[in-house]
């Protein structure tokens, strides 16, 4: 393999690409008198757009078997989604920035905007941790069945961005492709037992 295509495929330089939107976020959050609030469209943006990626990846290569693309993307799942859970951590740390005290955080927590936000977070937070060979190992048949929360925190993710921001155009947008590769799929019965 050639240095050019060792470099395609390193691990750490697809981690620093997944990385790199946090950069501006975490230059703006560290810098004197920091506005958290701004950072919370960005950072939840991110989280969502990276966890539909990483759910449309399956029916995607099913419907397009020999793009190489859509392979590559799949063999790195995994750090996809677990990046999902990375942004959708600093959202969380944003948010609370931005609150700035528990009583004010517990004031709205019964806001379905709020609350929705909060329980994808904790729906993602196995699924990340179990996001590695060894666990895949040990869990069999039963990581798969653990994985596919993920379809939870999704629906989780679009009610509270739709509810947060009072409309549907950009949620739509960004989970639209995976509402069609999901009627794809359940539309044609060889794929139904893919995950």
């Amino acid at each position: 393999m050639s240095g050019a295509a060792r470099l395609f495929t390193s691990r750490p330089l697809f981690w620093a690409l997944l990385a790199l939107p946090a950069v501006p976020m975490l230059a703006t959050a560290t810098a004197p008198g920091a506005d958290f609030e701004e950072l919370l469209h960005p950072s939840g943006e991110w989280s969502a757009r990276l966890l539909v990626v990483a759910l449309i990846l399956t029916p995607l290569s099913l419907l397009l078997p020999r793009n190489g693309g859509v392979r590559w993307l799949l063999a790195r799942r995994r750090a996809i989604g677990v990046a999902a859970f990375g942004y959708a951590a600093l959202h969380t740390v944003f948010y609370v920035a931005a609150m700035g005290n528990l009583d004010d955080i517990l004031a709205e927590l019964g806001a379905t905007g709020i609350w929705t936000g909060w329980l994808a977070l904790l729906v993602m937070v196995p699924l990340a941790v179990t996001s590695n060979d060894a666990t895949m190992r040990a869990l069999r048949a039963g990581w798969k069945r653990l994985q596919r929360l993920a379809y939870v925190a999704a629906i989780l993710t679009l009610v509270h961005w739709i509810t947060v921001h009072d409309g549907l155009g950009a949620a739509l947008v960004h989970f639209a492709p995976l509402a069609l590769l999901q009627l794809y799929r359940i539309a044609h019965p060889k794929l139904k037992g893919t995950a």
